[in-house]
């Protein structure tokens, strides 16, 4: 079976080599090359780029559940929108007096809405370790509560799917209103600096290209430290056979707990990238529409080789970002064929075509 095969090490060395060498060069292409060469990279590209490597890591972390674990979630966007709101409330701290109001500690929608004093929960923001603590640990407590009591109670398959489908919309609901203190319909905006650097600068918005770049690298290989270990083995065989692997002893919950986890984790990271590059978070990251897309791009590309997951989502924001301007409204439609394309026509997806080889190959090789 496909999915039952091991990441190759030559995929990973190839993966790494062409991440790097696009991180170095369209960082000197925009730094060095000056705006009227033919190869220049204008900063908006940059930005735009390392928005599309933030979603790349995403993927990957979505396939490691669905690839390796089986789980199909479509609540993963609630995990990425939480490390995006982790982010974005150190950003707002660090405004200061320089908002609209003028309050030193109060961000201009808290002034607007008269509110008196931060709430608790925004208390250490103006700290960067802590904010990137939360970073990780607001979805990852998420992951850990929703995973304790669905994989306990042995919640399997489409039944998995709808609630983690729900999780995320009801943290959608609950984002929209202004009484929990997070913005409301218009979210967290209006970003200044990043850890002193001016987020408008054409150096930070590279460097944010180049952190992009690295944490996707990291995240790749991590989780394919997970897939080749032996934990890796038990996820797949829980993934393909649940009950012969309870069978055998081991504690399939616990397995899928930490996968699970450290998934969201990796979600959370992708999204607080994702916000200093766009500028903006709001509660329409929650929507379960675009946890439904994290899937096509994972379908797309490659289910279960997580480079796959890679090229899907690069591929399907890239032709998001076209279509969108060409034809907006037909955009979900264009999105739905691609699904069902990828799906019907390519059950293994772009990685698979990658990865076919001429059958014909091997028996003339045989009889030399």
């Amino acid at each position: 079976m496909w999915l039952t095969q091991p990441l190759k090490e030559r995929q990973t060395r190839v993966f790494l080599a062409v991440l790097l060498a696009a991180l170095l060069l369209v960082s000197l292409a925009n730094l060095l090359l000056p705006a009227g060469h033919p190869l220049h990279v204008s900063t908006y590209t940059v930005t735009l780029l390392g928005k599309y490597l933030s979603y790349a890591l995403l993927a990957v972390a979505v396939d490691l559940v669905w690839g390796y674990l089986g789980i199909l979630s479509l609540g993963h966007g609630a995990f990425f929108a939480l490390g995006g709101y982790a982010m974005g409330m150190y950003l707002m701290r660090q405004i200061g007096d320089r908002g609209v109001y003028g309050h030193p500690q109060l961000p201009d929608f808290m002034v607007f809405l008269n509110w008196d004093s931060l709430p608790w929960y925004w208390a250490g923001f103006d700290m960067a370790w802590f904010a990137f603590l939360m970073v990780l640990l607001a979805p990852g407590l998420l992951a850990l509560v929703f995973g304790f009591l669905a994989f306990r109670s042995r919640v399997t398959g489409v039944y998995l799917s709808i609630i983690t489908q729900a999780l995320t919309f009801a943290l959608m609901l609950a984002f929209f209103r202004n009484e929990m203190g997070f913005g409301g319909n218009n979210g967290l905006t209006d970003f200044r600096e990043l850890l002193g650097f001016d987020l408008r600068a054409d150096a930070t918005r590279v460097g944010l290209f180049i952190a992009s770049g690295i944490a996707l690298a990291l995240g790749y290989w991590l989780c394919r430290a997970i897939v080749l270990s032996k934990l890796g083995r038990v996820c797949v065989a829980s993934r393909d056979a649940q009950a012969r692997t309870r069978f055998i002893g081991y504690r399939v919950e616990r397995v899928q707990l930490f996968v699970f986890v450290v998934s969201a984790m990796l979600a959370g990271v992708a999204g607080a990238l994702y916000v200093p590059q766009v500028g903006i978070i709001n509660p329409s990251e929650f929507s379960p529409l675009f946890s439904i897309e994290i899937v096509v791009w994972v379908a797309l590309g490659g289910r279960a080789t997580l480079y796959g997951a890679v090229i899907g989502a690069l591929l399907v924001n890239y032709a998001k970002t076209v279509f969108t301007g060409v034809m907006p409204d037909a955009w979900l439609f264009a999105l739905g064929g691609l699904f069902v394309v990828a799906t019907v026509l390519l059950p293994r997806g772009i990685a698979g075509l990658l990865a076919r080889r001429r059958p014909s190959a091997a028996p003339k090789e045989a009889s030399a």
